[in-house]
């Protein structure tokens, strides 16, 4: 299943390229993407674990990014 979730303030590229890489290690994902210029993370995810998934990224990206916006688009 294919998440899209919206960071807006993201600060660096290094910082969604850092969220990007621990998000790819989360359990149940198959490929996470992070655009710094669109400022999206595209996932392709396991469905049963949704919400257990989308979860775990959000707090992967507060803990390096306190500042940005998480927003599930899709």
């Amino acid at each position: 299943m294919k998440k899209i979730i919206k960071l807006e303030g993201l600060c660096c590229a290094n910082c969604a390229a850092k969220i990007e890489e621990e998000v790819k290690k989360l359990d149940g994902v198959g490929s996470a993407s992070l655009s710094f210029m669109t400022q999206r993370l595209t996932m392709e995810i396991q469905e049963n674990k949704m919400d257990e998934i989308v979860e775990a990224a959000r707090k992967v990206a507060y803990k390096i990014e306190p500042e940005a916006e998480f927003k599930v688009l899709r």
